[in-house]
């Protein structure tokens, strides 16, 4: 009888290791290897034909130890047969993919929860009054032949839009002005993000024109938090206690390379696909937005803008200019200024808003 606990050493097993000693040496378990044979992700290196006993070959260990080690950190098999099959580098490359993935779904999810239980703690608390106070401006900066970025800030919404294409402009126009319909309905805690997502769906979907397509970044109102919707490489900016915070990601290939640790932020400056786009609004994509909600603090100031300004003007110049200007409007043409001396080269849209607590202003 074959012995299930250690190495073989009968004939046409000698030197293998049984299941159970295998599964011991790379920390999973009989039950998850039999699992994996079946689907072909980590078969025996021999199969009794008498017994069915599975036998491993020591060299197995180290796909075996990979695979749990991927298991452990969430990976679904599909892709870690994936993984498996690549190099050490590409396959180092894909992890990393994975791993930010997860980090950004794990981030929404943590901001959900924040959100609910806010929401079911808000009773029994005293609400304090916050309003926001904001201003909007585009400009066409002094290259560009037209403008077609869009800026608004209305009783609720706050968005910037920065279309591209041959009907760049009327794309742009079209994504705020889906967004803007949801400043008259009725936002239930449960289901802002679900009226956001279908309202940038039916954006996209408006959008005609070949090679057109827009970004969008938008902040919606509820009376006590912001849902925050954003696709491309529009930003989203908090200024809170001093401190200036990127509350957005680049959907861009740069932003994809510095994120895999391919490239660094200074290097992205001048690299040459510095404006291509992963995601964006458009006919021909049916790309994701990211969603989320944030909490608010008074004296929070929200700053939403084109590339045409961050591309240009440094994080440690805006910070300057937002802590500096009391007055929304004051703020953002200071921005928009900046942008120009620095050459125009895009068109730059802006929105400033600052979360005030009215009882206090009072």
């Amino acid at each position: 009888m074959a012995n299930t606990d250690g190495v073989e050493g009968g004939d046409g097993v000698r030197g293998m290791l049984t299941i159970g000693a295998f599964a011991r040496a790379c920390r999973l378990s009989p039950k998850a290897l039999r699992l994996y044979d079946d689907l072909g992700l980590l078969p025996p290196a021999r199969v009794d034909p008498v017994t069915g006993y599975r036998y491993y070959a020591p060299a197995q260990l180290e796909r075996a130890r990979l695979v749990a080690w991927l298991r452990r950190i969430g990976m679904p098999l599909a892709r870690i047969r994936a993984v498996c099959a690549l190099a050490p580098e590409p396959a180092a490359h894909e992890v990393r993919a994975y791993w930010a993935a997860a980090e950004a779904e794990t981030a929404v999810r943590r901001d959900l929860a924040a959100f609910l239980i806010g929401v079911l703690t808000t009773t029994s608390k005293e609400t304090t009054m916050l309003e926001l106070r904001h201003a909007a401006h585009s400009d066409r900066g002094r290259v560009r032949p037209a403008n077609q970025d869009t800026a608004y800030a209305g009783t609720r919404l706050l968005a910037v839009a920065d279309g591209y294409g041959p009907g760049g402009g009327p794309a742009s126009g079209a994504a705020v002005a889906a967004l803007s319909r949801l400043e008259t309905a009725d936002l239930g805690a449960g289901n802002v993000l679900n009226l956001m997502e279908d309202a940038v769906r039916e954006a996209a979907h408006g959008i005609t024109g070949e090679d057109t397509g827009t970004t969008l970044t938008a902040l919606l109102w509820t009376g006590s938090r912001l849902a925050l919707v954003h696709i491309g490489d529009s930003r989203a900016y908090l200024l809170r206690d001093g401190a200036l915070f990127r509350i957005t990601d680049d959907h861009t290939v740069v932003q994809s390379l510095i994120d895999e640790g391919r490239l660094t932020p200074e290097e992205s400056a001048g690299h040459p696909q510095r404006s291509l786009l992963l995601k964006a609004l458009s006919p021909a994509a049916e790309a994701a937005p990211d969603l989320r909600l944030r909490d608010v603090e008074p004296g929070d100031r929200y700053l939403l803008c084109s590339d045409g300004l961050c591309t240009v003007v440094p994080d440690a110049r805006i910070r300057q200019v937002l802590d500096a200007e009391p007055d929304p409007d004051a703020a953002l043409r200071s921005l928009i200024d900046a942008a120009n001396e620095a050459g125009g080269p895009d068109n730059v849209s802006c929105v400033v808003a600052d979360v005030v607590d009215t009882a206090a202003a009072a």
